[in-house]
C-alpha cells in the first residue's frame, strides 16, 4: 500500500508539473517532421495516450493503432499506444507536446476547453477534437456478498474511485458529494480499472467506480469470476445534483448489457473523444487518421467499435475545437457544412 500511495502521489505531481508547464508546448514525438500549418513541428511518429489496463481506452488504442498502421501509407509513420492515467493526463501530455494523439472524456475536454476544474487556470490550445468514440456510463460496482444496497452505504466503507489523472476520480466524488459522502467518510483506494477488480474479488475493497463503455470486459470478469456483481443505481436528486453540476447527462444501462445483467441500471454517461496535437499532427495525417477511423472501424474486433459512426462523430463534441484534418473530412463526407 506505501508503494502504490508513493506512485499515486509522483503521478499526480507529475501530472500537475505538466498541467503548469501547458502553453509552453514541447516538441516530442518522433523524428520525421513537417510543418504542419499551424506554426509548429509536425511528426509522423505518434505516441497516444490511452487508460488504464483494465479499460476501454487502453485495448481500444491498441486496436486503433494497429487500423492505422494497416491503412496509412505516410514515410515514418507510426502509432505506440501507450498506458496512461487517462483524461486529464491525456489532454494536458498533449497540450505539452509529450503526447500526440489521446482519448478522453468530453466533460474533461469542456473542462480544459473552458479552464475549470484540473485545468483552471491553464491554457488548452494545442489539443482539437479527432471525433466522438462511443458513450461511458459510470458503473458503481459492489459484490451481493458486501452488504452494500445503495450507494449511501459507502459511508465508511473501502471504495476504489479510479486512478490519478482520469475522469473516473472526480466523477465518483461528484456522486458520493451528492449522497452526503465527503471525502474522509470513506476510504479511498486510486486504483486503474483491472486493480480494482481484483481488489474488489478477494475482498480488499467494498466498492469501486469506472467510467467506461459497457459492457465492460472488466465487469464480465468479475460477474464470471464471484456471479454476485451488483450495480449500485444514481437516482432521485442525487442523479439531479451531479447532471445540474456537470457535463454528465442520465443514463440507463438496459438490461441485457451484459448476457447476466437482468435489470436496468440508473447512473450517467459521457462520450469519449480521441484528440489530437494542432501542432504536432499535421492537417493532412490528421485527416488520414479521421477518415481511416470513420470508415473502417468494423475492421476492429473491440465491441465498442460498433459504435464509433459517422453518425455519431461529434456526439458531445460540441462547442469544442476540432483538429483542422478532422473538420476538412467532416465537411467532405457531410456531416458539418
Amino acid at each position: 500500500m506505501k508503494k502504490r500511495t508513493l506512485f499515486s502521489l509522483v503521478l499526480v505531481l507529475a501530472i500537475g508539473m505538466i498541467l503548469s508547464a501547458c502553453g509552453e508546448s514541447g516538441n516530442g514525438g518522433g523524428t520525421d517532421s513537417a510543418d504542419s500549418g499551424d506554426g509548429g513541428e509536425a511528426v509522423t511518429n505518434l505516441t497516444m495516450g490511452t487508460g488504464s489496463v483494465g479499460g476501454v481506452y487502453y485495448p481500444l488504442g491498441g486496436e486503433m493503432a494497429n487500423l492505422w498502421a494497416d491503412n496509412i501509407d505516410v514515410e515514418g509513420f507510426d502509432v505506440s499506444s501507450v498506458e496512461s492515467g487517462a483524461s486529464v493526463e491525456n489532454i494536458a501530455k498533449i497540450q505539452s507536446g509529450d503526447f500526440q494523439l489521446g482519448i478522453a472524456q468530453n466533460t474533461t475536454m469542456i473542462n480544459a476547453t473552458e479552464g475549470k476544474g484540473e485545468f483552471e487556470g491553464k491554457k488548452m490550445d494545442n489539443v482539437g477534437v479527432i471525433g466522438s468514440l462511443y458513450p461511458e456510463a459510470l458503473q458503481v460496482v459492489t459484490l451481493d456478498s458486501t452488504g452494500i444496497e445503495s450507494i449511501e452505504d459507502l459511508k465508511g466503507k473501502r471504495v476504489a474511485i479510479g486512478p490519478p489523472g482520469g475522469a473516473t476520480r472526480e466523477a465518483a466524488e461528484l456522486v458520493l458529494s451528492a449522497y452526503g459522502i465527503e471525502k474522509g467518510d470513506y476510504t479511498a483506494y486510486e486504483e486503474g480499472f483491472g486493480d480494482a477488480k481484483s481488489k474488489l474479488q478477494n475482498g480488499t475493497i467494498d466498492a469501486s467506480f469506472a467510467v467506461v463503455g459497457v459492457p465492460s470486459s472488466t465487469t464480465d470478469e468479475l460477474a464470471a469470476a464471484t456471479g454476485e456483481v451488483k450495480f449500485l443505481n444514481i437516482e432521485g436528486e442525487a442523479l439531479k445534483t451531479v447532471t445540474e453540476n456537470s457535463q454528465y447527462e442520465a443514463y440507463t444501462v438496459e438490461p441485457g448489457t451484459y448476457e447476466w445483467q437482468d435489470e436496468p441500471v440508473q447512473t450517467v454517461t459521457a462520450m469519449a473523444l480521441l484528440l489530437a496535437s494542432k501542432d504536432q499532427v499535421s492537417e493532412d495525417l490528421a485527416y488520414k487518421l479521421t477518415k481511416t477511423l470513420y470508415e473502417k472501424a468494423g475492421d476492429m474486433t473491440i465491441a465498442q467499435a460498433k459504435l464509433i459512426t459517422k453518425d455519431s462523430a461529434l456526439t458531445g463534441a460540441k462547442g469544442l475545437p476540432l483538429h483542422p484534418g478532422a473538420e476538412k473530412y467532416f465537411k467532405e463526407a457531410g456531416i458539418i457544412e
